[in-house]
Order: C-alpha cells, then sequence, then structure tokens
C-alpha cells in the first residue's frame, strides 16, 4: 500500500479540485497532510520539507518568470485600448465581399491577437463580441461562427509569446537539467523560452494555414455557410496599414529581439509592456482609470500563477518524498512501445485533464513528474513542449468542458445554442490533432527553427 502512496496523493489532490477549493491551497494543503500523516506513521522524511523555504526563494527570484507579469501586462494593455477592435473593423471590411471573407478576417485577427497578447480567454471573449454579431448579421452557419471564433481564440496557447509557453519552457528547462542529473550528466544542457517560442513559430502557422483552408473550404463547397457580406465601402490602403502597423511592429519587436538573440524572452517581454502601453497612451480613448484596471488585472493574475506554482512547489516536494518519481518511472518502463507508449500515455492524460484543469495547473503539476521521466527516456525537450502546448490547446476546445466554449458561451446571444457551438468546434478540433499527428510523425517541425537559430 505505502508504495502507491503517490498516487493515492495525486487522486486525492484531484478529488478536492473537482469538490471546489482553490488550486493553491489545494496543492499545499493536500501536500502537507500526506507529510503530516506520513510522519504519524513513520514513512516520511521530514527534512525534506527544509527545502520548502529555497523552493519558494527559487520561484520568486525567477529571472523567466518575470517574463509572465510583463506579458500578462502587455495583453491586457492591447485588451482595454480597443486595437484589436478597430483592426477586425478594418480587415472584416476588406475580406467582406469574398466567400467566408468574415471567417478569413476573424482568424487572421486572432492570429495576431495571439501573437500581441497569449492571453486565450480574453482573445475568445473579445473576439466573440466584436466578430459573432457580424457574422451572424450576414447569416453566416452559427456553428461555423462559433467554432472559427473558439479555435483561433486558443491560438494564444501555441503562438508566442504564449504565457503558456513562458510557464512550459520554464517548468522543462528544470525537468532537462533533473534528467541529465539523473543520468550521471553534470554539465547539462538547457533548454529555454526561447527555444519554445522557436518551435512554436512553424506549428502555430502551420495551424492558422488550417484554419484559413477549412473556412475557405466550406464558404466554396457550402456558400450559404459563409456568404459574402454587404459591401460597406473600401477601407482605404492607408488606413488598414495604420491599424495593422501597431501590433505588427509590436509582434516584430518582442518575437524579433528573441528568435534573433538580441534580448532574452523577459527582456523581450519589458519591450513588449512598454510597447503595449505607448500604444495605448497614443490612443485617446485610453484613460487612466484603464490604466488602474490593467494593472489591478495584472497584479490579480500574476499573483495566483506564483501562488499555484508555491503550492505546486509543495505538493511535488512531498510526492517525491514517498517515491513518486520512482513510482511513474517504473511505470513508463513497464508500458509497451518504450517511449511512443509512454508519450501516447502522458499525452491521453494531459488531454483528459485538460477537461477539468487550466493550464497552469497541468503545467505546474503534470509536467515536473512526467517531464524528467519522459526526457530521461531520450524524447527531445521542445519537441516534448510543443506537444503538449498543442495538446492542451485541443483540450481547451473538445466538448463538453472546453475552457473556450464556456469562454463563448458567456457571450454569445440567445440565439446561439450550446450545441452550435460544439458542433462547430468539432472540425476544428480535428484540425488540431492532425497538427499532433504531423508533430508525432515530424518532429523537425518543432525542433529545425530552434536548431536552425540556436543551434
Amino acid at each position: 500500500m505505502i508504495e502507491w502512496a503517490p498516487l493515492i496523493l495525486f487522486a486525492a489532490v484531484f478529488v478536492v479540485l473537482l469538490l471546489g477549493y482553490p488550486v493553491a491551497l489545494t496543492l499545499a494543503g493536500t501536500g502537507l497532510m500526506a507529510a503530516a500523516i506520513g510522519l504519524g506513521l513513520g514513512i516520511f522524511d521530514a527534512s525534506l520539507l527544509m527545502a520548502t523555504p529555497n523552493r519558494v526563494f527559487g520561484i520568486i527570484s525567477n529571472q523567466t518568470l518575470v517574463a509572465v507579469p510583463l506579458f500578462v501586462f502587455m495583453g491586457i494593455v492591447l485588451e482595454q485600448s480597443r486595437i484589436a477592435e478597430r483592426l477586425l473593423d478594418s480587415m472584416g471590411k476588406v475580406f467582406a465581399t469574398a466567400p467566408g471573407g468574415l471567417g478569413i478576417a476573424v482568424v487572421l485577427v486572432g492570429m495576431l491577437m495571439a501573437a500581441s497578447t497569449g492571453i486565450v480567454g480574453a482573445t475568445v471573449v473579445t473576439m466573440g463580441l466584436m466578430s459573432l454579431p457580424a457574422m451572424l448579421n450576414s447569416r453566416y452557419d452559427p456553428a461555423l461562427a462559433t467554432g472559427s471564433i473558439c479555435a483561433t481564440g486558443t491560438l494564444g496557447q501555441i503562438i508566442p509569446p504564449s504565457i503558456a509557453l513562458v510557464l512550459l519552457g520554464d517548468v522543462l528547462s528544470n525537468a532537462y537539467q533533473q534528467a541529465q542529473i539523473n543520468q550521471g550528466i553534470f554539465n547539462p544542457r538547457t533548454v529555454s523560452v526561447g527555444d519554445l517560442f522557436a518551435g512554436a513559430v512553424i506549428p502555430g502557422l502551420i495551424l492558422v494555414a488550417l484554419y484559413l483552408a477549412w473556412i475557405i473550404l466550406i464558404a466554396h463547397l457550402q456558400p450559404n455557410k459563409a456568404p459574402p457580406a454587404a459591401a460597406e465601402g473600401q477601407v482605404p490602403m492607408v488606413q488598414l496599414l495604420r491599424e495593422i502597423a501597431p501590433p505588427l511592429i509590436l509582434i516584430i519587436a518582442v518575437l524579433g529581439s528573441i528568435l534573433t538573440g538580441v534580448a532574452t524572452p523577459t527582456e523581450a517581454a519589458g519591450v513588449g509592456a512598454s510597447g503595449a502601453l505607448l500604444l495605448a497612451l497614443g490612443q485617446r480613448s485610453f484613460s487612466w482609470q484603464q490604466l488602474l484596471t490593467v494593472c489591478q488585472q495584472t497584479s490579480k493574475t500574476t499573483a495566483m500563477v506564483f501562488f499555484i506554482l508555491i503550492g505546486a512547489s509543495i505538493f511535488s516536494l512531498v510526492f517525491r518524498g514517498y517515491g513518486g518519481d520512482e513510482l511513474v518511472h517504473a511505470l513508463f518502463a513497464d508500458l509497451p512501445g518504450g517511449v511512443f507508449g509512454a508519450m501516447l500515455v502522458v499525452m491521453v492524460v494531459i488531454f483528459l485533464l485538460g477537461f477539468i484543469l487550466d493550464f497552469i495547473e497541468i503545467t505546474f503539476v503534470v509536467v515536473p513528474i512526467v517531464g524528467p521521466v519522459l526526457l530521461s527516456m531520450g524524447v527531445d525537450p521542445i519537441w516534448l513542449g510543443i506537444m503538449i502546448a498543442v495538446n492542451l490547446q485541443t483540450s481547451f476546445l473538445t466538448p463538453p468542458f472546453g475552457f473556450a466554449l464556456f469562454y463563448l458561451r458567456g457571450v454569445a446571444p440567445s440565439s446561439v445554442a450550446t450545441t452550435d457551438i460544439y458542433r462547430g468546434v468539432m472540425p476544428f478540433i480535428g484540425l488540431q490533432l492532425l497538427l499532433l499527428l504531423m508533430l508525432a510523425l515530424e518532429p523537425a517541425i518543432a525542433t529545425w527553427l530552434p536548431n536552425r537559430l540556436f543551434g
């Protein structure tokens, strides 16, 4: 019974989470209660808990994680300044008269929003409020309209500078070093957030291309589902460039500085936050009250992330104290299919957990446990990170618990049935699974660019 204690602890965490308790308190509280029970039974070493202060200090002094509040600030500033709203309006007028034009505009603007905000919930809600009424007024099929908005909103999960990639990069970096030390390599190689950003560029662009191809295909095969919108007057090219230029320059400044090696992700996040604030202050509609709101939301989100990370750190410490690492390694070693079997099990588990947990909890709880084992089996850390990110993105869309579906349901008009949203996302889930299959068969899709840029 004692050897199964780590799995019992793991199951207890999810039971408590399903009861509705806060994630950070659940992780830390369950871990500490398990440690107390182990101390009483004489099966847990109390000295392990002495590492807690060092772990907490390591979290709050982690230079990589400084990028989190900066990227969050950048995204919320762009959301509050309504830059995306004007961009969607202009882009919609450019493509409106083409079959599927509004859908194409939604995907392109969503791609730019994902690359400049990296926040899934904000993108889905913003796109739902701005574009769904226009698509419905143009007699778009409600399923296609809602499906394209939900799918496009989740691009922030995979397209840099994604908050998910920042957190994944930090966790995988630690897991990769631990895996190498366990193998007797005491001068370990490292993997950075910049590596993951570079690895996500090509898969993200492929996914955007698949979305566009699907909408164009439907518009030509079933024109009644994506008819051309009524012309509202041509948008002058100068106006279109004026709307596209601010977010595009910001994206180039942030991603370009990372991919060229000029700046670290944390430094680039500072550039992005400053650039977004300058763009917002240049808008007459942006007020000091909105800036206060931005600061408050950024503080809340950042506090939540770090609180969960501290709770997850305590939980993982107790999990390892009960021999969880050895148990997971033994379970993976006994699986048929070797590395393939282990990866398949991990991908399925993460996909299912994505129904009930946010990507932050999965990143901080699951990845530190399975990551070192998979990496010690020879899995490429960049490929693993991109596979996990795309997998989580797919679970964001999958009915009935996909987070993106809830976000859109909250802002969609009552005339749009929940079943329309569920039907609409199905083809896009298929496209994301196709991308996962492509990555599984050809890992170079994720690893070629970072190897090219950083060796």
